[in-house]
């Protein structure tokens, strides 16, 4: 198991070169997975529009998380919702799903939020597709801390959201001082700073970074010397090999070219999103050396 150790952010543009910029923080080298987590992109504030055509994924749940801004998601199951703060998208591709995210709502105001990824689990992962947009999540709160508790359970209490393996995900709002947040010692934990710096376990942690947890510990001290957000997400270690490619999660990379070939033939696994006509983000040519699965180092 890794020892703790921070995670830089690189900079990504999301729906092709001139897209809006994102800060992404995992999957890395040396830790592809959090718990089942495997990606983490931070966008904003800003005031560019997100505009992601429609696109595919399998193997995976997408988790869209706004703090400020709308999103409005499309997708093959038919589902058309404008995701706003405080609530929830939660989208599992099972073996096959597309989908189209754009900004709506006031263009001058900002945007900003976070886009996940959860690694499905073998016994789930080739499962029919599934949307839920979830506006009643719980709230709970300790001494100089509050958190929306997005998926899983911390502190007691329990998101509705479905998910396939032990997981928790919270906004967490720290007042200055020194907050202590339990959290379930068989779960590895990453802590991003949203705002601005912070202070993890004892290590510093600048704006836009994640720092990982190893597993073992059953409260985590966050310190600030100022009021800020940070997102929590953790887990049980993820055994399973992943072969992560674009926009896929798979096991092998025969798997992953095959839906590839998919989407760009319009097969009826991905279905269509009503809306964009026959636009849609093309797939990349496949990397001319065969892809591995994605291993953490010890």
């Amino acid at each position: 198991m890794p020892a703790d150790q921070l995670l830089e952010s690189r900079d990504v543009p999301l729906g092709g070169l001139r897209g809006l910029t994102v800060h992404r923080t995992l999957p890395q080298r040396a830790i592809p997975t959090i718990g089942a987590w495997c990606f983490v992109d931070h966008f904003g504030p800003t005031t560019e529009p997100m505009a992601v055509l429609p696109h595919p994924h399998i193997g995976l749940q997408t988790v869209t998380w706004p703090i400020a801004g709308q999103i409005r998601h499309r997708d093959s199951l038919g589902s058309d919702v404008v995701l706003r703060p405080g609530e929830l998208n939660l989208m599992t591709s099972g073996d096959g799903v597309s989908h189209s995210e754009f900004s709506v709502g006031d263009p001058e105001a900002p945007m900003h939020g976070i886009q996940l990824w959860v690694a499905l689990p073998e016994a789930t992962r080739a499962g029919p597709a599934d949307f839920e947009h979830v506006t009643d999540l719980p709230q709970v709160e300790g001494p100089c801390w509050s958190a929306l508790v997005i998926v899983g359970t911390l502190a007691g209490r329990t998101s509705p959201a479905r998910t396939h393996t032990p997981l928790v995900g919270a906004q967490l709002s720290v007042k200055a001082g020194r907050a202590e947040i339990p959290v379930d010692p068989a779960f590895e934990h990453g802590v991003l700073a949203v705002d601005q710096d912070v202070t993890v376990a004892g290590d510093s942690v600048p704006h836009r970074q994640l720092q990982y947890l190893a597993p073992g510990r059953e409260t985590i001290v966050i310190e600030s010397d100022v009021d800020t957000t940070v997102l929590l997400i953790g887990g049980e270690p993820f055994e399973e090999d992943i072969v992560m490619w674009w926009n896929f999660i798979g096991r092998s990379h025969e798997e992953i070219a095959a839906a590839r070939v998919d989407w760009e033939e319009a097969a009826r696994r991905f279905g269509r999103v009503d809306g964009h006509g026959d636009q849609v983000i093309p797939a990349p040519p496949m990397p001319e050396v065969r892809i591995k699965p994605r291993r953490r180092e010890s």
